[in-house]
């Protein structure tokens, strides 16, 4: 029995022995791996300062980098923002449908002509004459026959207007209208007076008879002024450009209209103005609508009138 209590005592004490032994190369490998820990930060870090400043620093940079990061897209967005503002803005400065009106004053003193055009609307000549005006910057006056207005050819009528120049009628058909009933003369007018105040919310004021073909039965039913006006025939292809231009020339005076022809293909009407308007310009000479003529000149747009007027200083 005394064996047995001896020999558990002695296993007992070796346990023990071996327990504490565990413990404390557990506890020395701990503080060697803790020790070598601390020197790996030791030495990544390259400043003398303690480990809790080159912590606070780290920290500081790891920060400072998640705020650049952070802040970058927000300065990226407003970089787009500002570029779709500027975007959005540019076309209102340079929109190609924008239309400045021909804006010039008047002076009585200076020689007055009028350049009228017959036979429009279409979406090619008409809109290279407009072309030809905003260039020089002069207005003119539009006598427009009804049945060339389409959803295409409005878009010169309201850009001659919203230029300044002023839109008259040339009749429906172009027919000779002295050979027509009051009704269908009526129908003549009426016609290309609603269309243009469809296209420009204004009536036109006043009419200019195809072939210059008047009678009494036209003066009583169409209660407008009646224009005329100096032609050089220019609806004939063979009268040149230089020939129209020359004629432009010579003929201006004071209160004169001219009577041209905006038809489509007419490109040496085109090309005369182009050389002519600047000439005339030179010479001191302005260019009124027609309705600017007779208010400068003082004569009364009436609709009993039965003058047909080619010029308001000679009748």
């Amino acid at each position: 029995m005394k064996v047995k209590l001896i020999t558990a005592a002695l296993v007992a004490a070796l346990c023990l022995t071996g327990c504490s032994s565990s413990a404390n190369s557990s506890q020395s490998t701990a503080e060697n791996t803790t020790s070598s820990s601390s020197a790996t930060v030791s030495t990544d870090s390259t400043s003398a300062a303690p480990e809790s400043s080159s912590a606070d620093e780290t920290a500081s940079s790891a920060t400072s980098s998640e705020s650049t990061e952070t802040s970058a897209p927000e300065t990226s967005a407003e970089t787009t923002a500002q570029t779709d503002e500027t975007v959005s803005s540019a076309p209102d400065s340079n929109d190609s449908d924008t239309i400045n009106r021909i804006d010039y004053e008047l002076d009585p003193s200076k020689p007055t002509i009028a350049i009228t055009f017959d036979d429009g609307p279409n979406a090619t000549t008409t809109m290279e004459i407009l072309d030809v005006l905003e260039k020089y910057q002069v207005r003119a006056s539009f006598f427009l026959i009804g049945n060339n207005i389409n959803d295409e050819s409005a878009k010169s009528v309201k850009r001659a207007y919203d230029l300044g120049c002023d839109i008259e009628n040339h009749s429906k058909t172009h027919s000779y209208m002295d050979k027509m009933t009051a009704d269908e003369i009526k129908e003549e007018v009426d016609f290309v007076n609603e269309k243009v105040k469809e296209i420009t919310g204004t009536t036109p004021k006043f009419f200019r008879p195809p072939y210059i073909a008047v009678n009494n039965t036209m003066y009583d039913n169409i209660d407008m002024t009646f224009i005329s006006g100096y032609g050089c025939n220019d609806w004939e292809d063979r009268v040149t450009a230089d020939y129209r231009a020359k004629y432009l020339e010579k003929k201006a005076a004071d209160g004169v209209i001219f009577l041209l022809h905006d038809a489509e293909g007419n490109s040496k009407t085109v090309e005369a103005l182009d050389k002519a308007i600047p000439l005339l310009l030179e010479k001191g000479f302005q260019f009124a609508t027609i309705s600017e003529l007779f208010e400068l000149k003082g004569v009364e747009i009436s609709g009993i009138d039965t003058n047909i007027y080619s010029g308001l200083n000679a009748q």
